[in-house]
């Protein structure tokens, strides 16, 4: 037979775990935000990887056409390179302005 102390202390343990689980649900997973910021790193890498490579093509094309290999290479590399970090910088404005709403969503909450 179970005492009744122990009982009761029983309870009260599977109160406070049910209590620390329902703390725990609302929130997201630690790793999914994790990954969220993952994919906004690798996007950001991709976009300037990107801006330099379509230089990169540009320049080459148009040294190619003109006859004066490294002049426009070089310039549009430097211009898809300036282009990329603009890109960059948009989209981590985008992205701390998403961070802000879900946190001031979350402060109203």
């Amino acid at each position: 037979m179970v005492d009744p102390a122990d009982k009761e202390r029983l309870t009260q343990l599977e109160e406070r775990i049910a209590a620390a689980k329902k703390l725990q649900e609302p929130g997201k997973d630690h790793q999914d935000e994790h990954y969220s910021q993952a994919q906004h790193a690798w996007r950001m890498v991709i976009e300037l990887v990107a801006g330099l490579g379509i230089g990169f093509g540009i320049g080459y094309g148009l040294d190619a056409l003109f006859g004066t290999k490294p002049i426009m290479l070089v310039l549009f590399i430097l211009l898809g390179f300036a282009a990329g970090v603009k890109t960059m910088m948009r989209s981590a404005a985008e992205m701390q302005k998403t961070m802000t709403a879900e946190a001031d969503k979350d402060e109203r909450d």
